[in-house]
């Protein structure tokens, strides 16, 4: 479970109905094949050693006991597998059935967990055979060997942090107080479900939102197995439709009517964080109910990862999904500046537009604002403020998108006033250190205030989110404003909301502009350029931006640890950057992240749009004099 990562797995054997020795055999060669992978915790469907469909026979003494002879067989060809296995059967105690989940580890039986909710309409006549189980587990005599019985069992795995293991069967799932509930209030990280769920027209959706569902309000892993091929189609068909699922989100599913084994990668340390940061969830026990704590051992491997990590997790690969999601954060935006415009009474914004893509944005979001506040867009000043390092593509992209707007432009040269500075703090205007870049940063930034004072506006900034958790900006200079809409956006995230603006603005010659900017390298431009081209580009001096972000996301939102990140990225940007590439900028991200927090404590105010923020008031109280000491010595022994 290196790094948190545990293999499990959804069996679904085809099986013939009642022929609990060819079941049996099924299951035993399925538990070979899924603990021969490397799973470590094998699911397979409800009552799969009889079959679900038995009816009747059910009560039939023999079956019943076949039952428990194959449950034997099974219990005895797990020894030496380095899995926890859960198989369903009916058994009977103290002269009632149940439907049941037995969990087995190397060689022995561990407990037996019945059934809670035991359906009696539609299809389902369960209440004709089965009881429904206890909570409290009370001891079960199974071949010699007293064994808990009970809904309250928890198995928790010994050499594997964390990993606490909670059962349910099929119907359980569909209640409102479903076991799986309890068991994760009770600390249970991982669920797994036996189920025998036939098919019907739209039940699969259903289904899996239902598993997802459960995965997500419990925090938890989520591994649900369904009958298949083989049980009775007298009135009823089985699809197989097993589902791995991990905090809402479902990691893999197996295709309907196919007997197969689906393989999945739960992330425990993600969700214990998961769990620790949503404080909560830990409060939401109320009284506790009892439970039975049951340990077995697992060898702590490396598990192969197969699940993937997006490169661009802040950015939906789906088209649609992401155009739906640009225009959810451009109204956020707007919505959080119309809320401001109108508290403050204030009828103008300034702004400092550069032609860059930042800039872009935020003038856009500006737009959008006025016109739902029904302001002419007139009294939004643009201001342009070439100095130095000002190329002729960005100067004039800056002065077409304001003219394409309808925004009132102004043109400030600051390159004198600049100059001047220089002469009194005694800087060498030919010495272009990092003197030389703020002095012009911090000049725009007066420039714009001073003209909000005059104009009666306030300033709206521009920086992004990555560059808050980078610092890539200059304290007091562009760091600071009256109102920062772009705050919680990632760079990355920043050129698809420019680039949706431009595909659904319906203008040619805006779209054009905006084309034009989003083929721009980043910059500041605060060097002075070489051959009328950009000299100073961003990206070479700190790193990509869609590495930045994907260290963002996973440290943030996701508390791994720099091995463990690093791990995944090589995986998500093989062939595009080397491990020793991914490894220098990874160094470069947290010695900028912890280093550059005393700016981001005196952050402006700026709305939140995702679930990754920097704002001090809201998302990350982290002190501005942190160590980045632990993380820099693990990213070194990478």
């Amino acid at each position: 479970m290196k790094h948190g990562f545990i293999k499990v797995a959804a069996v679904t054997p085809k099986i013939k109905v009642a022929d609990t020795i060819y079941n049996a055999d099924q299951i035993c060669a399925g538990i070979e094949e899924a603990a021969g992978k490397g799973a470590k915790v094998i699911v397979f469907p409800e009552l799969c050693i009889s079959g679900y469909t038995c009816g009747d026979l059910f009560l039939q003494e023999r079956l019943l006991a076949s039952c428990k002879e194959q449950l034997g067989r099974v219990a005895r060809a797990s020894k030496g597998k380095d899995a926890l296995i859960f198989v369903g059967l009916p058994l009977e105690r103290e002269g009632k059935l149940y439907n049941v989940a037995a969990a087995v580890h190397n060689g022995e039986i561990l407990c037996f967990i019945p059934k809670t909710f035991i359906p009696s309409y539609g299809e389902f006549y369960e209440t004709r055979h089965f009881q429904a189980g206890n909570k409290k587990a009370a001891a079960f005599l199974f071949e010699g060997k007293e064994i808990p019985f009970g809904t309250n069992i928890l198995l928790r795995a010994e050499g594997m942090e964390g990993l606490l293991v909670g059962c349910e069967i099929c119907e359980d799932i569909w209640m409102p107080d479903e076991p799986a509930i309890s068991h994760g209030i009770e600390g249970a990280v991982l669920l797994v479900n036996l189920s025998a769920s036939n098919e019907t027209i739209g039940k699969d959706v259903y289904r899996e939102m239902l598993v997802k569902s459960a995965s997500a309000k419990l925090i938890a892993g989520y591994v649900y197995c369904s009958s298949g091929e083989g049980e009775s189609t007298q009135d009823l068909v089985f699809g197989g439709h097993d589902i791995i699922a991990e905090n809402g989100t479902v990691l893999a599913q197996s295709k309907k009517f196919e007997s197969q084994i689906l393989y999945g990668e739960i992330d425990i340390n993600r969700l214990r964080m998961e769990r620790r940061r949503m404080n909560t969830f830990a409060s939401s026990r109320g009284e506790r109910e009892e439970y039975l704590i049951l340990p077995f051992h697992l060898k702590k491997e490396e598990t192969k990862i197969t699940r993937t990590f997006p490169c661009m997790p802040f950015v939906p690969s789906d088209l649609k999904e992401r155009a739906k999601r640009c225009e959810e954060i451009l109204l956020i935006q707007s919505m959080g500046l119309k809320k401001r415009v109108e508290h403050t009474g204030c009828r103008k914004a300034v702004i400092g537009v550069s032609g860059g893509l930042d800039s872009t944005l935020a003038l856009l979001v500006i737009t959008r604002t006025f016109d739902m506040l029904k302001i002419e867009r007139k009294n939004i000043v643009a201001v342009t403020m070439p100095c130095f390092g000002t190329t002729d593509r960005t100067y004039d992209n800056a002065c077409k998108l304001a003219e394409e707007l309808g925004v009132t432009l102004e043109e400030i040269n600051i390159k004198k006033a600049v100059t001047a500075h220089f002469q009194d703090i005694r800087q060498n205007p030919d010495n272009h250190d990092v003197t030389y870049e703020n002095s012009q940063a911090r000049e725009r930034t007066q420039v714009l205030m001073d003209i909000a004072n005059r104009e009666s506006g306030m300033v709206i900034g521009t920086g992004d989110m990555s560059e808050l958790a980078l610092g890539w900006a200059t304290y007091n200079g562009d760091h600071m404003s009256m109102y920062g809409v772009n705050a919680g956006v990632p760079k990355t995230l920043v050129r698809h909301l420019v680039q949706y603006y431009a595909d659904t603005c319906g203008r040619d010659q805006l779209k054009g502009i905006l084309s034009d900017v989003l083929d721009t390298p980043v910059s500041p431009e605060l060097l002075p350029p070489k051959a009328g081209e950009i000299s100073q580009k961003t990206e070479d001096l700190v790193g990509p931006y869609e590495l930045h972000d994907f260290f963002l996301y996973y440290m943030l939102r996701c508390g791994f640890e720099p091995a463990k990140i690093f791990r995944i990225a090589k995986q998500s940007f093989a062939g595009q950057y080397t491990e020793e590439e991914i490894k220098g900028w990874m160094k470069v991200f947290y010695k900028r992240f912890f280093a550059q927090q005393f700016k981001r404590s005196c952050l402006p105010d700026g709305p939140k749009v995702g679930s990754v923020a920097l704002s001090p008031r809201g998302d990350l109280r982290m002190p501005s004099d942190a160590c980045v000491r632990i993380w820099m010595e693990q990213a070194e022994e990478m």
